[in-house]
């Protein structure tokens, strides 16, 4: 089995994206604790990559976790500046207990599907669920849908942090040409599958007036 470096050498020579200090930003550190053990969840680009504090403190672990996990490469930092940078993360990190499974562990959806008029379909673990492009970028009905549709509640990110994930998910969604029939369906209509999260009420229609 490769050592950290030698996978990284060859995933660079096989052209993996290797991001810049200012490309590379992640979204959270979360730390749990528990039960005599401590767990790290680095959360970038919709991805939770678990870590132990060994695999934190050491760069080649940490940038091929990476790596695996969400396909980019941390930029390369010199030692002392990374072992500041990976300090100054855990003191920042956000503890939480740690529970048998935590409802937000390990959740990064498949795809991300754009319909066009403000369509789009996320796709989880073999499940495709309907999004508005308001529903989408509003955390909350995002979390109350796919805890609906799929069964999953997704991990209550920062405002700026769940903003900056959307913004990248759109950046990298995948085009798929709204067919004929569907170019005039309303919001309503894309969502009316489950009405009460989508923010509609059922309505009795007005009576006709003589």
């Amino acid at each position: 089995m490769p050592t950290d470096s030698q996978y990284i050498l060859e995933s660079i020579k096989q052209g993996c994206a290797t991001l810049t200090d200012d490309e590379f930003a992640i979204d959270r550190l979360v730390k749990y604790f528990g039960n005599g053990r401590i767990r790290w969840h680095v959360e970038f680009r919709g991805h939770r990559i678990e870590l132990t504090t060994g695999q934190l403190k050491k760069q080649p672990t940490f940038r091929r976790k990476i790596l695996e996990q969400a396909g980019v490469l941390p930029p390369q930092r010199a030692g002392a500046n990374y072992r500041r940078w990976a300090l100054d993360l855990r003191k920042n990190a956000v503890e939480l207990p740690w529970r048998d499974r935590p409802v937000d562990v390990a959740f990064a959806i498949d795809r991300l599907t754009s319909h066009g008029d403000g369509r789009w379909t996320v796709e989880y673990q073999g499940k495709a669920i309907k999004f508005t492009t308001t529903k989408l970028r509003r955390q909350v009905s995002f979390r109350k849908r796919m805890l609906a549709k799929a069964k999953v509640l997704p991990p209550q990110l920062d405002p700026a942090a769940y903003r900056k994930w959307v913004d990248w998910l759109i950046q990298n969604a995948t085009e798929d040409a709204p067919q004929a029939e569907d170019a005039s369906m309303t919001e309503k209509s894309w969502l009316d599958d489950l009405p009460e999260l989508a923010g509609w009420q059922n309505e009795a229609p007005p009576q006709a007036t003589s």
